[in-house]
């Protein structure tokens, strides 16, 4: 299974450090969102690592170079403007080719074990999606899981549905694994991933899990600031 990286955007909401460095080239005690990430995909056993890069572009580029300083093999996806997730990932299928494919955002910070994704194989035409408690900036969350159990996806799989008023909702963390059929009648273009999700929701087509681990959703200078801080005090 290949992985690919969520690398495009202008974080706007990280200004001013996102002015002359690109999201994911922003350190945690030290070392960038996008090295943790690249090492965490390389000790889960993925070779192969698309990458897909807008803003800043170069340093991105630069910082990773073929990947083998990980023991990756690193191909780059250019896009002239961000083009959000659907987009993305729809101008990146020639280089994801024809398999299910891992995805993950380029600027959460998780211990999520990759490894147990690499084999799993989501229902034709849909995806399966890791999802978290929700934060407290975004206190509605995205989804809910049904109770059904999907174990031909894999043992901890359960369908999902969009979050409404009074479900038990939960947070999509920025981390998925989807098949290539559900982009084939995306444009390459500005696309959001969103109601594709709603669509495919309705149609029974997302299965998801909870994780209970680390994860943060690093958006905002004060948000990479106290992260920062509490990695700090627990060392």
């Amino acid at each position: 299974m290949r992985a690919m990286i969520l690398a495009a955007g202008r974080g706007e909401r990280m200004l001013p450090l996102t002015k002359e460095t690109p999201k994911p080239l922003l350190e945690v005690a030290g070392v960038t969102l996008l090295e943790r990430h690249l090492r965490r995909l390389a000790d889960a056993g993925f070779g192969e690592v698309v990458i897909n890069v807008s803003h800043l572009a170069q340093q991105i580029v630069a910082f990773c170079e073929d990947g083998s300083r990980w023991g990756l093999s690193i191909s780059i996806s250019r896009e002239r403007e961000p083009l959000e997730t659907a987009g993305g990932i729809a101008h990146a299928q020639p280089l994801l080719k024809d398999e299910p494919f891992l995805v993950v955002n380029g600027d959460i910070y998780t211990d999520f074990p990759f490894e147990r994704l690499k084999d799993l194989t989501p229902i034709e035409a849909g995806a399966h999606l890791v999802l978290v408690a929700n934060p407290p900036h975004h206190p509605e969350g995205d989804f809910s899981l049904t109770g059904v159990a999907h174990n031909q996806v894999e043992p901890s799989a359960f369908g999902l549905s969009m979050a409404s008023s009074g479900d038990a909702a939960l947070t999509y963390s920025g981390i998925g694994v989807f098949t290539p059929r559900m982009f084939e009648q995306v444009p390459e273009e500005i696309y959001p991933l969103r109601p594709m999700l709603e669509k495919a929701c309705a149609e029974g087509l997302v299965t998801g899990q909870r994780y209970e681990g680390q994860w943060e959703d690093i958006g905002t200078p004060e948000r990479l600031d106290a992260l920062n801080q509490s990695l700090f005090i627990r060392s």
